[in-house]
């Protein structure tokens, strides 16, 4: 992870802060610095997932959720992200990232994101993740349903993000993928 310092004071002020739970929205205030930026003086491209990935475990750490997966030697993988910009984050902007659950199905978790200044989006994204075990094998929802404690069967993601899964799903790694350009 490129921003470890950044993660490292996140991790640490998330275990201090108000309790959440996995329904709820996780909100964070960052500044874009100025190793966040690309030539063109705004925020990178790149740093937007990475601050993201924060934002994920901020969720996490808040709802009591992390320490239950660690124990149990899950971890989450990303498995699809998207994200559509609308404004430019530039140098010294503040900036609050909103984190919500958008939804499970039987494989994987699907988490909204929002970049927000003063009440207005400027981008927002879409992943999917799926949990693994360090022991090997893939965690189902089912599993990690029972060791969070959260209902998973009540929260389906929205038709479009199903849809979308669908349409940027590559094959299993059992599969062959070739890299061939049409």
């Amino acid at each position: 992870m490129n921003l470890i310092f950044r993660t490292i004071i996140r991790m640490f002020r998330s275990k201090r802060a108000p309790k959440l739970t996995m329904s709820d929205v996780g909100r964070m205030e960052f500044r874009v610095v100025p190793t966040d930026i690309d030539v063109l003086g705004h925020m990178n491209n790149g740093v937007y997932f990475s601050i993201m990935d924060l934002g994920r475990i901020d969720l996490m750490i808040r709802s009591g959720a992390w320490a239950k997966l660690r124990a149990k030697g899950y971890y989450p993988v990303m498995a699809n992200e998207t994200i559509s910009f609308r404004r430019s984050l530039n140098l010294w902007t503040k900036f609050t990232l909103e984190t919500k659950m958008a939804g499970y199905d039987e494989k994987a978790v699907y988490c909204e994101q929002r970049f927000v200044v003063d009440g207005e989006i400027y981008a927002v994204a879409m992943t999917r993740a799926r949990f693994l075990k360090s022991s090997g094998g893939v965690v189902s929802t089912a599993e990690l349903a029972e060791v969070v404690g959260v209902d998973v069967t009540s929260h389906e993601p929205d038709a479009w993000v199903a849809e979308w899964a669908a349409h940027v799903a590559l094959p299993s790694t059992r599969e062959p993928a070739p890299s061939v350009w049409d």
